[in-house]
């Protein structure tokens, strides 16, 4: 298999020396090769699997938070000086911004 490696290494956007194209060459040749092998193993009636490990969630299930809470209640229990009408009053934390 022949790589058109200038190509390759434009569209990835890297600059190669020659050395470094040959090198890359062979190393995808390799690779290639390797992946044809594979290709070449009898996989009839072998599951499809995502991990070697029978892998289980552990934590709980996901369940809708529902808050109780609105905001007209947390606004009752404010003081007067950390409301704003409908919002919380903040003390500032950024100077020189009025």
């Amino acid at each position: 298999m022949k790589f058109d490696i200038k190509n390759l290494a434009s569209l990835a956007r890297i600059r190669l020396t020659p050395a470094e194209e040959a090198a890359l060459s062979t190393d995808l040749e390799n690779i290639l090769g390797y992946v044809e092998k594979i290709n070449e193993l009898k996989t009839d009636g072998i599951e499809p699997t995502s991990h070697v490990l029978n892998i289980e969630n552990v934590y709980r299930d996901d369940t809708v938070v529902v808050d109780e809470t609105s905001a007209e209640k947390v606004l009752k229990a404010l003081p007067a000086a950390a409301k704003d009408g409908r919002f919380f009053r903040v003390p500032k934390v950024i100077e020189g911004i009025e």
